[in-house]
């Protein structure tokens, strides 16, 4: 389980920054006392547009960020207090996640899981399940720089996946795939909510989280402006789906700088 609690986030502006940004504010509030929960067993959805603050909260959640205000807990563990705690209980891929070109997935995958403290014979185990799950198998002694996208983008959820964590935590795990590869990693990720694992995905794309997910959360410009089931969300906006829904709520709460 995670418990987010008025979670916010808040960063100062360099003048170079606020220029860029076309803003007179010296700070910029990322995420603006945020609220959710997400249990085992499910897929929980962070949906929003490019900047709402989706991956701030994620790499909050990963112990890659610290809050500025609020907590959160992942099974039990603040991110703050017990950092290393929640780094052994979750998986946690992102965009920025980049393999060494000139290593091989298979030299890749024991690198990793003598990180989390695998034994030979674990590592082995797992990476063979992972590989064979994917389609790796093939290429593990290939270099990472010769792999398709595809390839390195489910190598990288098999890295990610190396010590069997109980939470999952992907930004975008579709994000740039062929329609084959993508279909592979949403057919995975139900698999393991069949496991009791808590899965969390950010995505701006609504059909896929309508299909994929059984609660969702909608950050807008920070704020948490929609939070639960796709039906329940897509019912109070009166919308015939949650694409519809998601404009609704996007009209009433974007504002500009």
């Amino acid at each position: 389980m995670i418990k987010v609690e008025n979670l916010t986030k808040i960063y100062k502006l360099t003048k170079k920054k606020m220029a860029e940004l076309k803003t007179t504010r010296n700070v910029k509030i990322a995420v603006d006392k945020i609220s959710f929960e997400a249990h085992d067993g499910e897929i929980f959805g962070l949906l929003g547009p490019n900047g709402a603050g989706k991956t701030t909260t994620m790499r909050m959640m990963a112990t890659l960020l610290l809050p500025t205000e609020g907590t959160i807990t992942v099974q039990g563990n603040d991110v703050k207090k017990h950092p290393d705690k929640v780094r052994k209980c979750i998986g946690f891929l992102t965009n920025e996640l980049k393999l060494d070109p000139h290593f091989s997935p298979k030299y890749t995958m024991e690198f990793f899981g003598k990180l989390y403290g695998l034994s030979d014979e674990q590592i082995s185990a797992r990476r063979d399940e992972l590989f064979d799950k994917f389609a790796i198998k093939d290429f593990e002694n290939k270099k990472i720089e010769s792999l398709s996208t595809g390839m390195k983008q489910k190598l990288s959820i098999a890295v990610s996946l190396i010590h069997n964590p109980q939470v999952v935590i992907f930004d975008e795990p579709t994000n740039g795939l062929d329609i084959i590869t993508a279909r592979v990693v949403t057919d995975y990720l139900q698999e393991l909510k069949k496991e009791g694992k808590l899965v969390i995905v950010s995505t701006h794309i609504m059909s896929l989280a309508e299909k994929l997910c059984d609660k969702v959360a909608i950050i807008i410009d920070g704020k948490l402006v929609a939070n639960g089931t796709v039906k329940e969300i897509v019912s109070s906006k009166n919308s015939v789906d949650l694409e519809d829904a998601f404009f609704e709520l996007y009209k009433e709460n974007y504002k500009e700088d």
